[in-house]
């Protein structure tokens, strides 16, 4: 199993979800609104706040853990609807997952997610 985390544009969740929705197998994921730094330091973005001294630019973060089998559609999936062509569009890293476990029934592994 994998996690996938991505930092997108707030303005391409709808399409990055309705397109997650659409792979077979996929169980479910989760989104945390996030407000970020990276190269261009928040700078170019004109939704932008201070905090701390330093601009922060928001983003959006979708965790999906998923079997290794839906890794790269799920990837692509997210890279072609959250991707604007400008700079700041995001990022996605795959890391992988030792175990899950449903609290519900108890039950471990891929079956838990």
């Amino acid at each position: 199993m994998k996690e996938i985390k991505a930092y997108i544009k707030p303005h391409k969740l709808d399409a990055v979800i309705h397109a997650l929705h659409g792979i077979e197998g996929l169980t479910g994921g989760s989104t945390v609104h996030a407000h970020g730094f990276g190269r261009s330091k928040g700078r170019s973005e004109r939704h932008r706040i201070e905090d701390a001294l330093e601009l922060l630019a928001p983003h959006v973060k979708i965790e999906v853990v998923c079997p290794d089998r839906l890794v790269d559609e799920v990837v692509s999936v997210i890279q072609t609807h959250a991707h604007t062509g400008l700079r700041g569009d995001g990022k996605i890293y795959v890391i992988g997952v030792e175990d899950a476990i449903r609290i519900a029934t108890g039950e471990r592994g891929e079956v838990a997610v």
